[in-house]
């Protein structure tokens, strides 16, 4: 039984393993459940409301594939299959919210990716900032800017993911980008003359 972590593997890795699993071979289940249950966790962390649901939520959209690999064709890539399921079952989860009462206005989802995020983005050394900044992003740009920038999903990929065009993918992380910047911008702006109010006060 295949206990460790599987790093990284191409995409035509992966679909064989799904194209195999396809086919019964309960190995090939394990791998590709392994090489892609990282990508899922994140994703549905990003997408989703709720950080207590994430690891619920990457459960069901395995269940989800495994029920539904007889019909996996690798006319795609098994990961961007994979995540246009998990897209679907937080689309669902919230459906299925929308009809029960809330318990909170103010979802704190950000500790539920706190330690994955990645660093290397100008200005986001501090990666609460860089979630409280997503957050503030439409959600069709905040996944398609998760999905390419975060995720490092190809664009093509992301757009079977979210089902839509790749240049609708090009222009929501262009979009998100320009927002996140502005955004930014307008962040140390208001550190800036926060710090200066400061010195002002202890000056008098």
């Amino acid at each position: 039984m295949i206990t460790s972590a599987i790093p990284a593997c191409p995409d035509e890795s992966i679909t064989a393993w799904a194209l195999a699993a396809r086919a019964g071979d309960s190995a090939a289940v394990e791998r590709f459940v392994q090489a892609l249950h990282r990508d899922v966790l994140r994703y549905v962390a990003h997408l989703c409301a709720d950080p207590q649901a994430v690891d619920d939520l990457a459960q069901d959209t395995f269940l989800r594939a495994l029920g539904s690999l007889h019909r996996f064709e690798g006319r795609s890539s098994a990961r961007s299959w994979l995540l246009s399921i998990a897209r679907r079952a937080v689309v669902d989860s919230y459906r299925y919210a929308s009809t029960r009462p809330r318990l909170s206005d103010t979802p704190d989802w950000q500790l539920a990716v706190e330690s994955a995020q990645p660093r290397g983005l100008p200005g986001f050394d501090d990666g609460v900032v860089l979630l409280d900044l997503l957050a503030a992003l439409p959600d069709e740009r905040r996944e398609a800017f998760v999905l390419t920038q975060l995720a490092g999903v190809p664009y093509a990929e992301a757009a079977v993911a979210g089902d839509c065009p790749i240049g609708t993918v090009r222009s929501r992380v262009a979009r998100a980008r320009a927002t996140l910047l502005d955004l930014l911008a307008e962040a140390e702006a208001e550190a800036e003359e926060a710090e200066e109010g400061e010195r002002v006060l202890a000056v008098c």
